[in-house]
């Protein structure tokens, strides 16, 4: 049972020393409760009170690291079954599939392939994270270590999926500093791949017939004293795989049940062997239910970018606006005598106008002033932005950097331009289009 703030509050040094970042003792112990702040915040904490309280306010889902260094991502510490009723926190990673039935020309294809897939988009670096290699039974377990040599020079985090525990051995070998997850415990092997795991320091993937034999093995290995762990959910069917990546979850969130509460893996090249469209249905799927990481056999630039941003939208917090920082962003090269344009700080309005400005391959500097993360409109409605915060915010922040007075304001507020000339003596306020797209050819006209 979760603790309630005032069973916390009584475990606390009550100091009220504000280092946590809260007013009062009661206060922490209340946003601890509320899953807003980590026990360990509280540097006065005794050791008893740390241990006892960690565990009983840890998350239902177990947060779990793979990778290492710039590579290493989190998994799992969900508290939530749906994204509006507070936030998914830890976002699924997509890997690419190599498999031992590939000849050696078509592993360094796709190799080259996957890296291709790296871009920007509203401030977030889209790539493919991860490799899943995996080792088909009967293969040749030198050529398996030597794919997963190739798969390690990427430079992405690797997935061993691999049952034999000689060849995850072998295979382990050449990539454990990279911390890879080796998907190999089953309900006939994970003694001896607890002890590989153990040893190397990975997480261990649990798969088995049914999610009965899965609830065994995790429950075994939890009692061998392993608990860096994830969960194969991938099934017999597409049915089943869905059904056993809900129930996973909320058997943890909802009946508490710590046993399933760690990550998921869901393998749709093994649902949709060959069916590359299917497939991409099937991360979309598995990205929104619930899938840590999802494993495909391609992932190409034209597959990745619907699934990026569907991601990105899924794992953004939606209690909290997407924002850039405030600031005089130069475009084109730049200077002080460059024209200026300001807008919101929305981050979507913000990236969409910077794309335009570049485009245009005019040289001006974006001012962006905090508008709350609102978009145009929005802002304006909410008095977020107004004639007085954009010159307020020139004056402090801009007049001092930059010669030029000349200012362009959306076309949407044109409402502002009275007054903020009036408020900024020596500007010229010019009202811009009423569409971003519309931009190239306006400054291009203005600039001429």
């Amino acid at each position: 049972m979760a603790l309630t703030g005032i069973q916390i509050f009584k475990m606390t040094p009550k100091k009220n020393c504000k280092e946590c970042g809260c007013p009062t003792c009661m206060a922490f112990a209340m946003k601890v409760a509320q899953g807003a702040l980590e026990i360990s915040k509280c540097p006065h904490m005794s050791e008893d009170a740390l241990a006892e309280l960690s565990e009983a306010t840890a998350p239902p889902m177990k947060t779990i690291k793979v990778g290492a260094g710039e590579n290493e991502y989190t998994l799992g510490g969900e508290t939530v079954l749906y994204r509006h009723e507070k936030t998914f926190v830890s976002k699924t990673r997509y890997a690419v599939a190599v498999c031992t039935d590939m000849d050696d020309a078509a592993v360094d294809a796709k190799l080259a392939e996957l890296q291709k897939v790296d871009y920007d988009r509203i401030g977030e670096r889209m790539y493919v994270e991860m490799v899943y290699v995996n080792f088909r039974e009967g293969a040749d377990k030198d050529r398996y270590v030597e794919m997963v040599k190739k798969a390690a020079a990427t430079g992405r985090t690797l997935v061993l999926g691999c049952k034999d525990v000689e060849v995850a051995k072998a295979a382990l070998e050449v990539c454990k500093d990279g911390k890879p997850v080796l998907n190999g415990a089953t309900a006939a092997n994970y003694a001896e791949m607890n002890e590989v795991a153990k040893a190397t320091g990975v997480v261990l993937g649990v798969s088995g017939a049914d999610l009965n034999e899965v609830y065994d093995t995790v429950a075994a290995l939890e009692k061998a004293g392993n608990k860096n762990l994830v969960i194969d959910a991938t099934g017999a069917s597409i049915k089943e795989a869905y059904a056993n990546a809900v129930q996973i979850r909320r058997a943890a969130l909802k009946d508490q049940d710590r046993t399933f509460g760690y990550p998921t893996i869901v393998n749709t090249a093994v649902l949709a062997h060959g069916d590359r469209n299917l497939q991409q249905a099937l991360a979309s799927l598995f990205t929104m239910k619930y899938g840590s990481i999802v494993v495909m056999e391609t992932l190409d630039y034209a597959e990745a970018l619907p699934l990026f941003g569907l991601r990105q939208n899924v794992f953004t917090d939606p209690q909290k606006p997407m924002k850039v920082e405030p600031g005089v962003y130069a475009l084109n090269g730049a200077d002080e005598n460059s024209v200026c344009l300001t807008t919101v700080d929305f981050a979507l309005t913000y990236f969409v106008v910077s794309g335009e400005l570049e485009r245009s391959g005019v040289p001006c500097n974006l001012i962006i002033s905090d508008a709350g993360g609102l978009s145009v409109l929005t802002a304006w409605a909410a008095g977020k932005l107004s004639s007085a915060s954009v010159a307020k915010y020139i004056q402090e922040n801009v007049e001092g950097k930059v010669k030029s007075r000349k200012l362009v304001i959306p076309g949407k507020v044109a409402v502002l331009k009275g007054d903020i000339e009036a408020k900024l003596p020596g500007w010229e306020i010019i009202v811009g289009p009423m569409e971003a797209v519309q931009l190239v050819k306006f400054l291009k006209d203005l600039t001429a």
